[in-house]
Order: C-alpha cells, then structure tokens, then sequence
C-alpha cells in the first residue's frame, strides 16, 4: 500500500470505524479524538524494535535475532515452510537459523500462540496513548466503555491497514539501525566512544554508519 492509499483508507474506513466506535461508547463523535488517533495511526506504524539493554552490538543482535525469529515462529503457529517463505529464507537456513540461536522447536511450538499480531499491538498502543489525552474531558465511566472497545477495534483496524512484514534482512538492517542511532544518540555522536561501549571497531561503526545513512539524520537530533 502506498502513500496516498494508505491515507485514502484511514481517511475512509478507519475513519469511520473510529466514529462508530466512539458513538457506541461516548454517545457522541468528537472529530478531535478521530483527527488525533488517524494522524498517529498515519505516523507511527513502522516498526519498533525491543532494544536489549546490552553493551556488545553482537550480545544485542543476537538477542534480537533470537526474539525476531521466537515470534514469527508463533505467528505461523511452527509452520517452518510457511515461515520460511514470509521472512525470504529457506528452510535449511530457517533451522540453521534455529539452532544457531539456542532455540528449541518443540518447546516453542508448545507454547501458547501469539493471540495478536504485532501490528494489532502497535494499534492498540496508540489508540491508547490518544486516549489518555482526553481522560480530563471524557467521563470517567466513557472512557471506560471506550478502553473496553480497544481490543476490538484495533483487531479490525489491523484487518485494514498495511502490515508491516519484514523479511529476515530487513529486520536485520532496520534492528542495527535504531540499535545503533540509540546508541550513537546516547554517547553525543562520539564514535569512538560509541565503538568502545559497544565492542566494535570505530572502522567498522563508521562503515555502519555510512551503509545505513544514519549520519545525515541523525546528527541533526543532537
């Protein structure tokens, strides 16, 4: 889904199911409300990475890795070949992968399904955070009737919007991405002191840099 798509869809489906929702539980539309919720719905749907509180780069990736493939694993249900085919890897790679980690299959597959996507989660977090903003001017026994309609709605809300499905390199690129802005952000911008906190070489943190283009974003939030 593009850019103009996706604002053609918020601006008309999502749209509505916020006013249906807010009718049901408010009893009234309050176009504020819906304007603050689509623009962030709009705005944040990337992917956020968990970054692990680590020193090593490697230590943090790998947590990453091990986390990444975890939940797939649970929202294909163990399915390794339809796992393997959303993420763009073979299944040999898959297991390579798993084993690589310290993952074990049959545990894992023992355990309770995801009953949400991580999308339908993003959503929830937003429309929840939207809301605390009008706890002073919504009843309190509203906004409970609200809350109670969250769940619900963020489901069908996921059920429309673009899902933001990384395949293995990807999620990859896009994790040493944030990891490293956050870290290089936390230390000034001062590489080799980046590097050092981090177990890497400064030559290897500056080709980072480069190969992922933080530099021009992001000295500029310093």
């Amino acid at each position: 889904m593009n850019k103009h798509d996706l604002e053609e869809t918020i601006k008309g489906k999502v749209a509505l199911l916020l006013e249906e929702t807010m009718e049901k539980s408010w009893g009234i539309y309050v176009p504020q409300v819906q304007s603050d919720l689509t623009d962030k719905l709009q705005h944040q749907l990337p992917i956020k990475f968990y970054i692990p509180a680590v020193s090593s780069f490697h230590e943090a990736k790998r947590k990453f890795k091990a986390e990444f493939l975890k939940n797939q694993l649970h929202l294909h249900n163990g399915n390794i070949s339809q796992l393997a085919k959303f993420i763009g890897l073979d299944r040999r790679s898959v297991h390579r992968a798993i084993k690589g980690l310290d993952l074990h299959l049959t545990d894992l597959r023992r355990e309770q399904p995801i009953t949400s996507s991580p999308q339908e989660k993003l959503i929830d977090q937003t429309i929840r955070f939207t809301l605390e903003g009008y706890k002073d001017i919504i009843q309190p026994q509203k906004m409970e009737k609200m809350y109670q309609e969250v769940p619900t709605l963020s489901r069908n809300l996921a059920k429309i919007l673009p899902h933001n499905g990384l395949t293995w390199k990807q999620a990859e690129r896009e994790f040493e991405k944030q990891f490293l802005s956050q870290s290089l952000q936390e230390y000034r911008w001062k590489v080799a002191e980046t590097a050092r906190k981090l177990n890497l070489q400064p030559e290897t943190l500056h080709r980072k840099i480069a190969k992922l283009k933080l530099s021009s974003l992001e000295k500029l939030k310093v």
